[in-house]
């Protein structure tokens, strides 16, 4: 059975250029299957986190090509790149970056009404729905600042899911959390790719946590070492 790409990363090459002109990203290429729970690792500083956010469309001062669901993004306008992006990726990062202020349900929802291809009503029961699969319904109405750090981490995967993103991207999302809420955390991105089809990408230090990830992409020096 054919695969279906989701994403296809093509000899892409990202230089700094202060203070002095470093190639951080050197000819990196591979692909990410539909269904995929990728985990990318590498010391500090060997580019992982930068090849993330090209990946993510935020950075496109870059050389090479990268396709998401067959659209080739290299080129797009940033308002084509933001419409792209909130349609088909879902963020899951270190901290959960909730609106302390606004309950589970309303942080879960903004991402949908910013979509504008629901109405709110249709987006509040897509976020109960989100929040359900993470066992967390019963704090839907409670403030994100009353939550627990693991409690808010897993608001915010209901919240990179309200969209029914392509690929959701990780950075570090299990680096600021205990090793109970960090085997929660897993277990919930590993039953998501599963059960679901979701492809998952995390950049993670947690050598547990990749190690049981369908496939590890393991970076040094602005390279792929292994992985592909």
């Amino acid at each position: 059975m054919m695969m279906e790409k989701v994403l296809v990363a093509k000899n892409i090459n990202k230089y700094f250029m202060e203070p002095a002109r470093f190639q951080v990203l050197k000819d990196i290429s591979f692909d990410v299957n539909k269904g995929e729970f990728l985990s990318i690792v590498g010391k500090s500083g060997c580019g992982k986190s930068t090849l993330l956010y090209l990946l993510s469309t935020m950075d496109t001062d870059y050389e090479g090509k990268i396709e998401m669901k067959g659209t080739l993004l290299t080129g797009k306008t940033q308002n084509e790149l933001a419409a792209f992006r909130n349609k088909n990726l879902g963020f899951v990062f270190q901290f959960h970056y909730l609106l302390p202020e606004f309950t589970a349900l309303q942080n879960v929802m903004l991402p949908g009404l910013r979509l504008g291809e629901y109405s709110a009503k249709e987006v509040e029961e897509r976020a109960y729905e989100k929040l359900s699969l993470l066992d967390m319904q019963d704090f839907a109405l409670k403030k994100s600042s009353k939550l627990s750090g693991g409690q808010q981490q897993r608001v915010a995967i209901a919240r990179a899911l309200i969209n029914d993103p392509a690929i959701i991207m990780g950075d570090e999302p299990t680096g600021n959390l205990d090793n109970t809420n960090s085997g929660i955390v897993f277990d919930i991105f590993k039953d998501l790719a599963a059960s679901m089809g979701q492809t998952i990408i995390a950049v993670t230090h947690d050598a547990d946590f990749a190690k049981r990830s369908d496939r590890i992409i393991e970076m040094s020096d602005g390279k792929i070492v292994s992985g592909v």
